[in-house]
């Protein structure tokens, strides 16, 4: 078994796939619109895995249950239709080959705002950062170090 994708709902794809492909070096590797007529973008790195974006294109779908809390509308299922992201969501890691080098191209080139380091765990051999992508979902970059 292995982890094929993680699919998250976006509003601004192309922010989102910029982000992921300039900003972190991943690729688009395809499209397709699936039956409810949501279009869904991946991007992937050296692995298999995949990121999967899904948005409409035509402001549709307002009524789709985009986090699986059964009311669509788009919340944490908590009672607040407030946007936020599902509760149990935490964060998408990426590794990266240079993370001080991608923390100054995320945050000058891209808004991305720096939550919490970078943070040597020298146990692991890895310097970690977390910052956020243009939808707000946390990412966490990951630079293996010797």
């Amino acid at each position: 078994m292995d982890v094929l994708h993680v699919a998250m709902w976006v509003e601004d794809v192309e922010s989102a796939e910029a982000f992921y492909t300039e900003g972190l070096g991943l690729e688009r590797t395809r499209e397709f619109e699936s039956d409810d007529g949501a279009t869904n973008r991946f991007v992937g790195g050296e692995s298999d895995a995949e990121i999967q974006f899904k948005y409409y294109a035509d402001d549709g779908g307002d009524d789709v249950d985009k986090d699986g809390n059964g009311d669509g509308s788009g919340g944490n299922g908590d009672g607040n239709d407030d946007g936020d992201r599902p509760s149990g969501f935490d964060h998408v890691a990426v590794a990266v080959d240079d993370i001080d080098g991608s923390i100054a191209t995320l945050t000058e080139e891209f808004d991305s705002e720096l939550l919490k380091g970078p943070k040597h765990l020298e146990d692991k051999g890895i310097r970690i950062a977390f910052v956020t992508d243009p939808e707000g979902y946390t990412v966490e970059l990951i630079e293996q170090v010797e």
